[in-house]
């Protein structure tokens, strides 16, 4: 789950994690006042969407408006705001399309020395979190491991102790970072090791992360992702969750306890199991398909369950046919014959739809198939399955 630049830096200012001052507006009005009410001489807009780039984005009819801008009065603030609420901003991250803006983070200015980058994932290979600093801060961190991977540094640490002094110290050196400047840096590196482990983030990372010129280490931005799977153990986090901001039909299926993501092409997938999924839509791929969607079904849901996702597939205007593939394990073909009928008879299918069964009670399965009247094509095999699909996706 991802969280607004504003909310993370809440929950940074709460664990003693240094952030600078700002307020959260919705229309040009409060953008104005929230300017006013700073009392700095300069401030930051910042548009606020689950996106990142923003600071190079444009506004879809306005190129010459980005989602972060400079200004030096209410008047100018309340002109930016007015400029980016209620438009799309189209980053690097968003696509084409872009994503509505319906709020700026209006933040005090800072005096800039250095820009750094910093961030903490988990290392699954090393089955700890990893801190990773960089001297080039302000760039994305995808970049600069692409082509000066030397500039990334780690240092791996415990989630139950934390970060050690001794680690902030050798950081600091390696960074060049003032003597004077160490304490600090063991107070925001700390501090931020501690939320992403006490709040089961899956990111937390700053960039970038800047040095004032009193030798203070500031968050500029933040951005905090959380482990979907923990979110039962942080209710206040859950509270965050911005559905504007989400893909109705992602949100639709993780109610329904599936994993379901949308993607751009025109033939739905209703898959049991994560590689089983992603081999369906590359080899639809390799014929000449596009998949619309990865849909993991997962070994134990119920007809309920596939029921929802077929209303999910079949609610995507894009898709022009559809293509079942279920290795019966766990998950009966039975299950998902059962449930095919069923969706026919509440749902209706308005395009083609291919099936390949194999597994666990499929010869049952594909006898509820063959006696329910369903116009269904089946398929003997994936490659078969794929061909059929993509063939029937162009008509």
């Amino acid at each position: 789950m991802k969280i607004h630049e504003f909310q993370s830096k809440q929950i940074l200012r709460e664990a003693g994690v240094a952030v600078l001052r700002g307020r959260v507006a919705q229309s040009a009005e409060d953008a104005a006042q929230a300017f006013a009410e700073s009392g700095t001489s300069v401030a930051v807009v910042k548009a606020q969407i689950h996106a990142g780039g923003r600071g190079k984005g444009t506004v879809l009819d306005d190129p010459a408006q980005r989602g972060v801008q400079l200004v030096r009065s209410a008047a100018e603030a309340r002109e930016v705001a007015a400029r980016l609420l209620g438009k799309k901003l189209v980053t690097i991250q968003t696509g084409p399309a872009g994503q509505v803006v319906r709020q700026v983070l209006v933040e005090e200015g800072c005096d800039i020395a250095r820009e750094l980058y910093v961030g903490v994932v988990l290392d699954r290979s090393a089955a700890r979190p990893v801190l990773m600093v960089s001297s080039e801060g302000g760039i994305e961190i995808e970049k600069v491991a692409a082509d000066t991977p030397e500039k990334i540094l780690k240092e791996h640490f415990d989630p139950h102790i934390g970060l050690h002094s001794f680690q902030v110290r050798k950081l600091c050196a390696l960074l060049g970072l003032p003597a004077a400047s160490v304490p600090s840096a063991e107070r925001f590196l700390q501090g931020l090791c501690r939320v992403f482990c006490q709040l089961d983030c899956s990111l937390t990372e700053i960039n970038p992360l800047v040095l004032t010129s009193a030798g203070e280490l500031v968050a500029l931005d933040a951005k905090i992702s959380f482990d979907d799977n923990a979110l039962f153990r942080h209710p206040e986090i859950e509270a965050l969750r911005d559905a504007s901001e989400e893909e109705p039909s992602e949100a639709r299926a993780a109610a329904a306890g599936l994993s379901y993501v949308k993607l751009d092409g025109n033939i739905g997938c209703l898959v049991n199991g994560a590689g089983l999924a992603m081999s369906t839509m590359d080899m639809i791929k390799l014929h000449g398909g596009e998949p619309a969607n990865f849909l993991d079904v997962g070994g134990g849901a119920d007809t309920r369950q596939v029921t929802e996702a077929f209303r999910i597939l079949l609610a995507d205007p894009h898709v022009r046919a559809v293509l079942i593939n279920i290795f019966g394990g766990i998950m009966r073909c039975t299950t998902i014959a059962s449930a095919l009928v069923e969706s026919y008879k509440t749902v209706g299918f308005n395009v083609p739809l291919v099936v390949r069964l194999e597994g666990t009670e499929v010869a049952e399965g594909k006898r509820i198939l063959a006696e329910s009247g369903v116009n269904i094509l089946t398929a003997d095999g994936l490659t078969d399955a794929a061909r059929k699909v993509v063939h029937a996706a162009r008509g």
